[in-house]
């Protein structure tokens, strides 16, 4: 068993190390120090609820609606494009003075932001329902196949929380309005190419 959630652990940290939509917004979160521990959470949980499916045997859903990944990619790209618009104009404006001191919106924006990051982003369900569920599928022992699950579970929780509490690190960096204005603009880059990505695949 402990092989197995040490498997599950690196497999889970290894899929959503990659800097995404979902990562960036945590990260930007996190240095405005706004809403940290729900955002986490929610994060963490919403991975936990899709791993706990893929590892349950639940990655064969697409294969029972085949357009399911198109839908989702389109609707997660309409979403990225907006979102990466508003980034930029923020780089352009400056709002980033207003962001170092501490606004990034309501707890309800926040977590209605962070919802769709992860739940219209068919990359997150390639993830947990395809590849964990895939890599779940080598353990015929159900305390293994509980074991690797939990393992990656726990990659989420242990990654969200590191990253969003972690940008505090980042905060004497970020004090200056131009440094922010660089970091709107990066996260801006990351949407509308995860977007461009989603047309395109």
């Amino acid at each position: 068993m402990i092989v197995a959630a040490l498997t599950g652990f690196a497999t889970g940290f290894s899929l959503i190390l990659a800097i995404g939509a979902q990562n960036a917004f945590v990260l930007r979160q996190g240095l405005l120090r706004a809403h940290v521990f729900w955002l986490c959470l929610l994060c963490a949980l919403s991975d936990a609820v899709l791993i706990a499916a893929g590892v349950a045997g639940f990655g064969a859903i697409t294969t029972l609606w085949p357009a399911l990944p198109r839908i989702m990619a389109l609707a997660g790209a309409a979403f990225l494009l907006v979102y990466g618009a508003t980034r930029f104009r923020a780089a352009l404006t400056g709002n980033g003075v207003l962001a170092a001191s501490g606004t990034g919106g309501s707890l309800k924006q926040t977590l209605a932001i962070a919802a769709a990051f992860t739940w219209l982003n068919p990359h997150v369900y390639l993830d947990t329902l395809g590849l964990v569920g895939a890599v779940s599928t080598q353990y015929a022992d159900m305390a293994d196949k509980t074991a690797f699950g939990l393992g990656a579970t726990i990659a989420s929780f242990v990654f969200f929380f590191g990253l969003g509490y972690g940008a505090r690190l980042l905060a004497p960096l970020l004090r200056r309005p131009g440094a922010w204005r660089w970091l709107d603009g990066g996260i801006g880059v990351v949407m509308w190419a995860l977007a461009a990505r989603l047309l395109i695949g």
